[in-house]
């Protein structure tokens, strides 16, 4: 069986973020693997809800912040995972997740899934199903924990 060495975990900084990262800093350390995290900021449609001159900026916005909170958690993440790193790029989730996997010969991809049900995960998808499906490695997909609260 083939070592863990590079594990690529997809991050979209919502309240289960920490949790994501807490548990993949934990099994990166234990198999003594470097994370790359990646950040997709989609692709607006042009003429979509929010208007065409606005979609650019609203997206350039989510890609700025996105970088800082990239920056933060990478920085956070070292004193757990020496030489770990961040990116953040546009595009379709799953399509550069599986492609991020990829270009960084990933041998493992640990992502959080939504607990979105019923019509809502239907009409959305589901990203971590489709990285699943299409990720060249072994994918380990965890579920956000509900807080005892």
């Amino acid at each position: 069986m083939k070592k863990v060495k590079k594990v690529v975990v997809p991050v979209d900084f919502t309240k289960s973020t920490s949790k994501l990262v807490e548990y993949a800093l934990y099994m990166a350390e234990s198999l003594r693997a470097v994370i790359d995290f990646v950040h997709v900021v989609p692709d607006y449609p042009g003429d979509a809800m929010v208007g065409a001159p606005f979609a650019q900026q609203y997206q350039d916005k989510d890609f700025t912040a996105s970088k800082e909170k990239m920056a933060h958690l990478v920085k956070d993440s070292l004193k757990v995972c020496p030489g770990c790193e961040g990116e953040v790029v546009f595009g379709d989730p799953v399509g550069k997740i599986v492609g991020f996997a990829e270009a960084k010969k990933a041998d493992l991809v640990i992502l959080g899934t939504h607990d979105a049900k019923g019509l809502e995960k239907v009409l959305l998808g589901n990203v971590a199903e489709h990285v699943l499906r299409k990720a060249h490695c072994p994918v380990l997909i965890m579920k956000p924990v509900k807080d005892a609260s």
